[in-house]
């Protein structure tokens, strides 16, 4: 049986860094990359890899990068999560150095970095594949200016030789092309007499965690590179102006994919996904929109300009006009949206935590919804508000008018039968139920249930007087 398959995977994350260029309080892998810090999008992908351990070393702010991942701590990703802590911070070396006492030996180790937020599962796959259990794999690629990077130095015969630091290379070293990404494979039972026996004897004065690849070769360790072609994958990030050129480059190629599946985007230089985003045939959007959480649009559906949506389903032919926002809050059933078939929603609407909006429903400019549920063909058009509701098949809910759910401190429920009108201007005090298909006349106040079929008016007697002078303001 392939010792790939047999042998347990360790991913280790280096975030210690304080990432001045940054120039923020803010420690650098918690700086967000499509509405997810960089390094959960590494996390993420040691879950994809079905890693048993992930150990992040972590440095500068090592409290609050360690408080915000237990805090986004997901549960079934299935791997134990630790921490070690690089204090100084004295290089790669040094820092993989302190995950020795942690790490069993019987894995392969794979190392990643918490600023290099966009490699690709499969990628690594494919690295572990090439390690085998048994050789120390590195993932390179070819760049045209090679500033910076670590350069492979490969042997007459091809073999890898060495990692040369971009400060320690000769002219003729400076000249490769071929940069070592800062992600390697390697059995932890090889990597940790590696570790003990580097130096800082080179132009930093620093540990290099490149130095194993000199030790692997003087082992008769095979070192083997597995080259891949895309930039995007081992991008890190160092400053504001590299996090937004990756956004973008990101963003522009999750639309790409989009569009590929037939979906149409007016502009797909105007358009963010901030989470998971699933369309139907026939989906259009158009610009500046933002997509948040986990998203589903179904066929032909309609998003206008500048909507934002998060943690909702929008189900067929259903039209969100312009400047709507819709934000479920998170995906659990009770909070996520749900928009039904054919249903018209905005310009400038908003569709809070629990909205559940059923067939041809419609809600207009102006009009907030909030942990309700809307039976099909209700309509709230204008400048309305829906709290902690149920409204029936057919409603029709007034101009101007509010469920008013909250007591001060409870709040309670509002039920609307199906083929209620409810005229402008009122107010609906719950807890309060309005039979079905009755009346409520514009302006009125309403405290108690009213019986099915009726017209209930409940405001004072208009009343006009004559002779009636208006206070003039004092001079």
């Amino acid at each position: 049986m392939n010792q790939l398959k047999q042998a347990p995977l360790d991913v280790v994350i280096m975030a210690a860094g304080k990432g001045t260029r940054m120039k923020s309080k803010l420690p650098k892998v918690l700086h967000r990359l499509a509405g997810r810090a960089l390094l959960q999008h590494v996390v993420d992908r040691a879950g994809d890899l079905a890693a048993r351990r992930v150990v992040v070393i972590t440095g500068h702010g090592a409290a609050e990068v360690e408080a915000a991942l237990k805090k986004s701590r997901d549960e079934s990703s299935g791997f134990d999560l630790e921490f070690v802590r690089q204090e100084p911070q004295l290089g790669t070396g040094h820092a993989v150095q302190q995950t020795v006492p942690v790490l069993p030996d019987d894995g392969v180790v794979v190392i990643l970095s918490g600023d290099v937020p966009l490699t690709q599962a499969d990628t690594l796959r494919d690295l572990i594949t090439a390690c085998n259990g048994s050789h120390l794999a590195l993932l390179t690629i070819d760049f045209a200016d090679p500033t910076g990077y670590g350069r492979i130095v490969r042997s007459s015969t091809g073999g890898v030789q060495a990692i040369v630091e971009h400060k320690d290379a000769t002219p003729a070293q400076h000249a490769i092309q071929e940069v070592y990404s800062g992600i390697m494979a390697v059995p932890s039972k090889l990597l940790k007499p590696w570790l003990a026996r580097l130096d800082n004897k080179n132009a930093q004065g620093e540990f290099y965690l490149t130095d194993v690849v000199k030790f692997a070769v003087a082992d008769g360790v095979l070192v083997v590179a597995h080259k891949i072609k895309d930039p995007l994958q081992v991008a890190g990030i160092n400053s504001p102006v590299q996090l937004a050129e990756l956004e973008r480059a990101h963003q522009l190629r999750r639309a790409d994919a989009l569009m590929v599946q037939g979906v149409r985007l007016a502009d797909p230089a105007r358009f963010d996904v901030r989470g998971e985003l699933s369309c139907g045939q026939d989906v259009e959007i158009d610009v500046n929109c933002i997509f948040e959480g986990e998203v589903v649009l179904g066929e032909g559906v309609k998003i206008g300009a500048n909507c934002i949506i998060a943690h909702a389903r929008i189900d067929a032919g259903a039209v969100i006009h312009p400047f709507t926002h819709i934000d479920g809050g998170s995906s659990n059933a009770k909070d996520q949206i749900v928009v039904g078939a054919g249903a018209l929603v905005g310009p400038f609407a908003r569709l809070r935590p629990g909205a559940k909006l059923g067939e041809q429903v419609h809600i207009g400019n102006f009009v907030e919804v909030k942990n309700s549920t809307l039976a099909n063909g209700a309509k709230a058009n204008h400048l309305a508000y829906v709290g902690d509701s149920v409204l029936g098949e057919r409603v029709n809910f007034g101009a101007g008018s509010i469920t008013a759910n909250y007591d001060g401190a409870n709040k309670h429920k509002t039920v609307i039968e199906r083929d209620v009108h409810i005229g402008s201007n009122c107010v609906l005090i719950a807890p309060v139920t309005i039979g079905a298909g009755g009346t409520v006349g514009g302006g009125s106040t309403i405290t108690k249930d009213t019986a099915p079929g009726v017209l209930t008016v409940a405001r004072t007697k208009q009343v006009s007087l004559s002779n009636w002078a208006r206070p003039a303001k004092k001079q």
